[in-house]
Formats: C-alpha cells, structure tokens, sequence
C-alpha cells in the first residue's frame, strides 16, 4: 500500500502581481508611488485582519444581545 503526498503551494496571485509591479518599478515602466506597488503584499492582510475584528464585533453584540 502506498500512500501518495500531493504538496501545493506557491506565491499566489496577489504575490505575483506584486513582484511584477516592483520589477515594473524598478525598470521605470511604471511611476506609482511605492505603497501602490507593494499593495498586493498589504493587501491581502489588511483585508484579512478587517474581517477577523468585524467578525470578533459580531460575535461580542450577539453575546452581549443575548445576555440583556
């Protein structure tokens, strides 16, 4: 019996996206200010910490409801 280990990963779109606009930085095809660049590396976790404390708020109101 073998057993068979499937491993994926990678940079991801918003990586990719993001090295391909600092080396367009880098080689002056583009002229954006550096946070528009490294956007797609912030990005995705300020998106990612916004809904994990909107839903700690959620869940704080319904415990709080539900106590009154």
């Amino acid at each position: 019996m073998s057993k068979e280990y499937t491993q994926r990963g990678g940079i991801g779109l918003l990586g990719a996206l993001g090295l391909m606009f600092v080396g367009l930085k880098l080689t002056g095809y583009i002229d954006w200010s550096w946070w528009w660049v490294t956007l797609p590396f912030w990005g995705g976790l300020a998106i990612s910490v916004t809904l994990l404390v909107v839903s700690v708020l959620g869940l704080l109101f319904e415990l709080k409801k539900g106590k009154v």
